[in-house]
């Protein structure tokens, strides 16, 4: 991390987004109910419930194929072509479950920002890394070309990457993986998001690099307020940056609690192992 003082927030979206006044004035976070997910008649996500309030930072774990991505990709209504999703999703009260895409799409960047394992997958890698930042700004904020640019360049500043002003310019090949990831991260931050989506963000990182994008994660929540779902499938990770944890195995929840309740007694198998996988790696980094 740098020295450089985060930049004042964005301000968030304007509120008629198709959403119903009374829930706009209480913000109520991610409400996700019975949330089910079939593809070819096969259930992938079963009856998954849990909630993000705002401000606090959850964490989804599980081992491989859990269902912990497939969450994550519906949150966003990024499901593969033929799934067929049930049950609910709610941001500050407004339902996203059955909404067509063209009104889905109107809340990614601006009401839920995701941020992806590999910075390839978000990145262009025939555009320059500043004018990705600035897309969501003039298309989430309305900021015209120069105000964009600049924001962009506080964005940069606040995610700690060094000389903005020279990397921006840069394509993402010129650009090392934590810088690629940084970039991403303030991709995700430009429509000032409600709730922030992290799925598995750290783990193509070095150790080093791993320790200041989650500390990264922390100071970002921390200033804007913005709700977290940090999905991975290490809890040590977890034990750094999530009040909550959320246990999926096999597409259902199978525990959830506090952080320290699931390291000091955990209760499922599934987490049990989870666990113990994350114990044996305090020992072999102590």
């Amino acid at each position: 991390m740098t020295g450089s003082t985060p930049a004042t927030p964005p301000v968030p979206p304007s509120q008629d987004q198709g959403l119903d006044p009374a829930h706009a004035a209480a913000p109520r976070g991610l409400e996700v109910r019975d949330l089910t997910v079939r593809i070819t008649g096969r259930t992938v996500l079963d009856h998954v419930t849990f909630t993000v309030p705002p401000g606090r930072r959850v964490g989804l774990i599980g081992a491989s194929g859990s269902g912990k991505s497939m969450t994550a990709l519906a949150l966003m209504g990024l499901e593969p072509a033929g799934a067929h999703v049930d049950g609910s999703i709610r941001i500050d009260g407004a339902e996203l479950v059955g909404l067509p895409d063209r009104a889905r799409a109107r809340y990614r960047g601006a009401r839920i920002g995701m941020v992806f394992q590999e910075p390839g997958t978000a990145l262009d890698p025939l555009r320059r890394v500043g004018a990705q930042i600035a897309e969501p700004l003039r298309l989430h904020r309305g900021l015209e070309r120069r105000a964009a640019a600049a924001a962009a360049q506080e964005l940069a500043v606040a995610v700690g990457l060094p000389d903005p002003g020279s990397l921006l310019r840069q394509y993402p090949h010129q650009l090392s993986g934590g810088q690629r990831q940084r970039i991403s991260i303030a991709m995700a931050m430009a429509g000032s998001p409600d709730l922030l989506v992290a799925d598995e963000p750290t783990t193509a990182l070095d150790v080093t690099t791993q320790a200041r994008i989650l500390d990264l994660f922390e100071q970002l929540s921390t200033s804007t307020g913005s709700g977290m779902l940090f999905v991975t499938h290490d809890l040590a990770v977890l034990a750094r940056i999530a009040d909550e944890v959320v246990v999926l195995d096999a597409g259902r929840v199978v525990e959830q609690g506090s952080v320290a309740s699931l390291l000091a007694a955990p209760q499922h198998p599934a987490t049990v192992a989870l666990v113990d996988a994350a114990r044996a790696t305090t020992r072999r980094t102590s």
